[in-house]
């Protein structure tokens, strides 16, 4: 049924269809080009083609204003037992009877200086951050900490919330 001829016609066309598709793919990209070369070098600003116009809606102060309630009121009244609960994402972590355990231990945190727990190896961009853990500076921190301390260890995502920062503040403070 296969002899030498169909074998060599089959192998034509399928090589011949290949040379086809290569031909086909060389000439379309004379025609159209894609990629950046020719069209500015790299990392020049390219031409846009059109711009949406946007309305500004208002200054830095605005959206402050919308961010939420006023940190000093809510720590006014926070509620320690509540932040007790919200301790409990941190006890993985983090102990408050003055053992170290991954993290620092967290009793006494509260106005103390940043870095300054005796035999914790801490990383070298909390240890360059300095000051001290003022509410504020902690209610900053719990936020966000890898955007507060860029490069820390420490791999909590933060704590949306004011109100359980406020409360988690709360709490440390009676856990001197």
């Amino acid at each position: 049924m296969f002899d030498t001829m169909t074998v060599t016609k089959a192998a034509g066309a399928l090589i011949g269809s290949l040379l086809f598709l290569l031909l086909m793919n060389w000439a379309a990209s004379g025609i159209f080009h894609t990629g950046p070369a020719g069209h500015g070098g790299e990392g020049e600003e390219h031409a846009q083609a059109y711009t949406i116009p946007v309305e500004d809606t208002g200054s830095a102060e605005d959206v402050a204003a919308d961010e939420g309630p006023d940190f000093a009121a809510v720590l006014a009244s926070a509620d320690a037992a509540a932040g007790e609960k919200v301790f409990g994402k941190c006890r993985a972590c983090h102990k408050l009877d003055g053992s170290d355990g991954t993290g620092p231990h967290l009793n006494g945190v509260v106005g103390r200086a940043v870095a300054s727990v005796g035999g914790f190896k801490y990383s070298d961009p909390m240890v360059a951050h300095g000051g001290d853990w003022t509410p504020e500076a902690l209610q900053e921190f719990l936020t966000n900490p890898k955007a507060v301390v860029k490069g820390t260890k420490m791999a909590f995502a933060g704590l949306p919330k004011v109100e359980d920062r406020a409360n988690l503040i709360a709490y440390l403070e009676s856990q001197q």
